[in-house]
């Protein structure tokens, strides 16, 4: 990794993309230290500190906008946003034929709903800031009011501010992250993922020293926290093996092209294969399930004190990261979003007319239905077990807590995953592109 960056870096065109990305990834972290104005900046870090311990899901609105959340600064929507907005869009395309009709308009209509998916993404955005600022209007720390004015015309020009300012930053990032895409490295989305789980590092190594100390201070009640510690190193560390393992691993259907005679010259007849990735849809469905999982939040956020009690507050425990139903859900939405995934990026049809059109056929398959029956049990097969993996990692660190009282860790599988994902496609697209710049053609 550190070798491929190393020349990277020597290549002129790369150094300024890389130097790009960077770049927007300092201006998010310093937008994310801004805090909006009209709220007692002290009171919301009390608050916000307690829902951090309490496990409920605004916690991981806080990791992937990389402690932004927390102290309701100019970035503290995140991505979120944007990722709603594209999964909405991908399922409408599915569902709405000319959604669909322009989906399959090449670059034009791709262009096309990409517009349409920045107008959702900032309505969105207007929405869930919404949401947070009648959180804030509505919560207190130790009797002190979170928002500096509650009533009058002050009130209505506060709210104003703070939801203009949550909005804005949504669509800044929103526009940083396409920046990204055109002139650095990477997915920009994915990067600013990926700068926001690093910034909660330091968080994550701060718990895990105060789960020692407590030990230190008192071993009769904490000492199990000696073998605990130690022991989600170890497992953090095995699951980035694991991650790495399986993003590599793949099953190849084999393939054979028939000999063919083309004037005086015989082409075909030699052997290839169709690479399938177990993981091949990558971090996007614990990205759409999360996703889908936070609007309970946005919804909590809207009631204020009103969700604490009776019925409300059964419900939204149950949807906290540590209720049995947010598992549950969370393990089926990951399973569902990975075939979503995978049925909108392979079509066994079509791949199996460009076999039969390129005189290619599987060994002991027929052409035609036949292949696409085989390629699609296929992908059923590997979908499966890529979405287990998924699951089952994502929901490691759920467990972990349920088990030894560890809730409030901020780096869970969700952030592995994403952190070896992102940092595993980065590299390859810089391999990708050195690979271009250095083949040499047939006029050297």
């Amino acid at each position: 990794m550190f070798k491929t960056i190393k020349n990277a870096w020597n290549v002129p065109d790369l150094r300024k993309k890389i130097l790009f990305t960077l770049f927007i990834i300092v201006i998010f972290r310093f937008g994310a230290t801004i805090p909006v104005p009209f709220l007692d900046v002290n009171a919301l870090k009390g608050l916000m500190g307690t829902v951090g311990e309490s496990g409920n899901a605004l916690g991981y609105l806080d990791m992937l906008s990389g402690g932004a959340f927390a102290n309701a600064t100019m970035f503290a929507m995140g991505v979120t946003p944007y990722i709603n907005s594209s999964i909405i869009m991908q399922l409408l395309t599915v569902a709405i034929p000319p959604l669909e009709r322009m989906a399959k308009e090449g670059e034009e209509g791709r262009k096309r709903i990409a517009t349409i998916t920045r107008y959702v993404t900032v309505i969105l955005g207007l929405v869930q800031g919404t949401a947070y600022y009648f959180y804030l209007r509505n919560s207190t720390y130790q009797g002190a009011p979170i928002a500096l004015y509650t009533s009058g015309w002050e009130q209505v020009f506060a709210a104003f501010v703070i939801i203009l300012a949550f909005t804005a930053g949504t669509a800044m990032m929103m526009w940083m992250g396409e920046q990204v895409n055109q002139k650095g490295i990477s997915n920009g989305i994915s990067i600013l993922l990926f700068s926001g789980i690093v910034a909660r590092l330091p968080h994550t190594i701060r718990q895990l020293g105060q789960y020692i100390s407590a030990a230190i201070e008192d071993p009769t009640n904490y000492g199990k926290f000696y073998f605990l510690v130690p022991l989600f190193v170890v497992i953090f560390l095995l699951v980035i093996w694991v991650i790495v393992f399986m993003n590599d691993s793949e099953r190849r259907i084999p393939v054979q092209y028939a000999k063919r005679v083309v004037g005086r010259k015989m082409y075909g007849g030699q052997s290839s294969h169709i690479p399938i990735k177990v993981a091949m849809s990558g971090v996007m469905p614990i990205i759409f399930a999360s996703s889908i999982l936070s609007i309970p939040s946005t919804i909590q956020l809207f009631m204020g004190g009103n969700a604490a009690t009776g019925f409300w507050k059964s419900f939204f425990d149950a949807f906290s990261s540590t209720g049995w139903l947010y598992s549950v859900l969370y393990f089926l939405l990951i399973i569902m979003f990975a075939y979503f995934y995978v049925t909108i990026q392979y079509n066994p049809i079509e791949m199996a007319n460009n076999l039969r059109q390129n005189n290619g056929t599987i060994p002991g398959i027929r052409p035609g239905k036949s292949t696409s029956d085989f390629i699609a049990k296929i992908l059923s097969k590997i979908t499966l077990i890529g979405a287990l993996f998924l699951a089952l990692i994502a929901l490691l660190p759920i467990i972990f807590g349920a088990v030894t009282g560890m809730h409030n860790l901020t780096l869970g599988g969700t952030s592995v995953i994403i952190l070896v994902g992102v940092a595993l496609e980065t590299m390859k697209q810089m391999e990708s592109q050195l690979m271009m710049r250095h083949y040499k053609g047939f006029l050297d």
